[in-house]
């Protein structure tokens, strides 16, 4: 009996170790879950260098605005003919929302998880769509709607317009320089690998000529 009780005390030490081992190097971890939801967390973080920069300083001026401009509209109570104030407070609507939606994707780095976008590309047609259209419906509230309060809607709007006219500005240049660098780059790779061309059939044109 005492032995039948070592050989059992054997055999569940055991299977204690093999269950500790297969535990060890089992793939399935109890710690994977926790592990995978730090990673996805870790990519919302705030980027303060984009923030501190003229890129982000001049989205937040757009974002608020575009605000502004949206809640003067929204006072004016009466409107003669009503088409230019609907005009402003759909282009002011519309630039708050998009703005803001590229403000945290840029604020909080969302745009580095979808890379397949030219997110530069996206926010200069949005800055140079904004800015137009901005001009635009400042104009026609201004002539449509001089006598109903009106004004300081405009006055915001035309502030709108000069920032983002700015913002593609700027938008643009970078655009033309990273345009220009990739195909400097181009060139200069296309003249490394012809002149490599030319090294490596140099040696067969001297062997034809011996």
């Amino acid at each position: 009996m005492r032995g039948a009780a070592d050989d059992m005390d054997g055999f569940e030490g055991e299977a204690s170790t093999a269950s500790m081992v297969s535990g060890a190097t089992s793939p399935y971890q109890p710690t994977t879950e926790p592990v995978m939801a730090g990673r996805g967390l870790r990519g919302l973080r705030c980027d303060l260098e984009y923030m501190r920069s003229l890129y982000g300083l001049l989205k937040c001026i757009q974002v608020v605005l575009a605000l502004l401009s949206f809640i003067c509209i929204e006072t004016v109570m009466e409107c003669s003919p009503c088409e230019g104030l609907y005009f402003f407070e759909f282009v002011s609507c519309s630039a708050f929302v998009v703005t803001g939606v590229l403000l945290l994707m840029f604020g909080l780095g969302l745009h580095t998880h979808v890379p397949h976008i030219n997110w530069n590309l996206t926010d200069m047609l949005n800055t140079g769509v904004s800015a137009v259209f901005f001009f635009i419906a400042s104009v026609i509230l201004v002539s449509l709607n001089h006598k109903s309060g009106s004004e300081i809607s405009a006055v915001f709007g035309f502030l709108a317009t000069l920032a983002y006219a700015v913002n593609t500005y700027l938008a643009l240049r970078k655009w033309k320089f990273g345009r220009s660098q990739n195909m400097r780059q181009t060139n200069d790779y296309m003249r490394a690998r012809s002149e490599s061309r030319d090294v490596d059939c140099r040696p067969e044109i001297q062997r034809l000529d011996a």
